[in-house]
C-alpha cells in the first residue's frame, strides 16, 4: 500500500470559472499546483513535478493555506533530491505539472503520447503548453509514451481521462484506506460535489472550466467518481495543509 504526500509547488490566481464551468464567474480564485510524492515499495514516484519558479509570498499561502515550496524545497521534506526520483508520472503536460522534470534526470517519465503531441504542435486556444520543459528528457530517452490503460507499478495504475486535455491521465493508487484517484484533469473538490444550486439544475458534477468536450468531461467525471474511494482533485486547496493522504 502507498501513502500519498502532496506538496504545493506554486499558484495560480485567476476566475473561478477556470475550475469550475459556468459557474464562479467574476469570483477571484487561487489553486496551489502539486507535485505528489508516491511512497511505498523500492522506487521514488512521483506525480508531476510543479512549476519551476514558483510565487512564494504570505498572501498566496493564505489564500491555499499551506505553505508554498520550490520542488527541491518540497522533497527535502521527505529526504529527496530531484535526482533520487526513480519515476514521474504526468497527469498531462500543461507547464504547471512538468517544470522540473529536467531536474530529475534519472527518472522514468511517464505521459500518454496525445500529450507529446500536444506539446510540439499545440492547438492555439491552449497556449499552457510549452516544449521546453520536456526537451531535455526527450533526448535523454527517459520518456516512457503510454497510448491505453497501463498499470506502471503494482498498485499505480494511469487511466485516460481526456477531460481537461486529450492525453489527460488518472492516476489510480492503492492506499490503506483504498483507492485514491489524482485527477487527470484540473478541477477542485467543488466539481465532484456542487453546491445546491448547481444540484438543483441536475447537475452531478461541474467539467473543469477548459474542457476537450464538455459533454464528454462530464460523463468521464461520473465514471471516475464511482472508480475511487478516495478523490484527488488536482487543484483542490485542502491538501496545501495535509502531509500525508493513506
Amino acid at each position: 500500500m502507498y501513502k500519498i504526500h502532496p506538496i504545493v509547488v506554486g499558484t495560480k490566481v485567476f476566475d473561478k470559472s477556470m475550475m469550475t464551468y459556468q459557474y464562479g464567474n467574476g469570483q477571484e480564485y487561487t489553486i496551489p499546483i502539486y507535485c505528489w510524492y508516491i511512497e511505498g515499495g523500492d522506487r521514488k514516484i512521483l506525480v508531476d513535478t510543479g512549476e519551476m519558479n514558483p510565487i512564494q509570498s504570505e498572501s498566496r499561502e493564505k489564500a491555499i493555506g499551506g505553505k508554498i515550496y520550490t520542488f527541491e524545497q518540497g522533497l527535502a521534506r521527505w529526504n529527496l533530491t530531484p535526482t533520487d526520483i526513480d519515476v514521474v508520472i504526468h497527469t498531462h503536460l500543461h507547464n504547471d505539472h512538468c517544470g522540473n522534470d529536467c531536474k530529475c534526470e534519472n527518472a522514468e517519465i511517464y505521459v500518454h503520447e496525445k500529450e507529446l503531441e500536444r506539446i510540439h504542435n499545440p492547438h492555439p486556444l491552449d497556449y499552457r503548453y510549452l516544449e521546453d520543459y520536456i526537451e531535455d528528457v526527450e533526448e535523454n530517452g527517459q520518456i516512457r509514451k503510454i497510448n491505453k490503460d497501463t498499470q506502471i507499478l503494482p498498485g499505480i495504475r494511469a487511466v485516460h481521462t481526456p477531460v481537461h486535455t486529450d492525453g489527460g491521465l488518472t492516476i489510480f493508487i492503492d492506499t490503506s484506506a483504498g483507492k485514491a484517484a489524482i485527477t487527470g484533469f484540473c478541477v477542485i473538490n467543488e466539481n465532484f460535489n456542487p453546491p445546491a444550486q448547481i444540484k438543483a439544475m441536475e447537475m452531478a458534477v461541474i467539467p473543469p472550466g477548459t474542457s476537450v468536450n464538455v459533454y464528454e468531461s462530464y460523463d468521464m467525471m461520473l465514471k471516475i467518481k464511482d472508480m475511487a474511494e478516495i478523490l484527488l482533485p488536482l487543484h483542490e486547496p485542502k491538501f496545501a495543509s495535509i502531509d500525508t493522504i493513506s
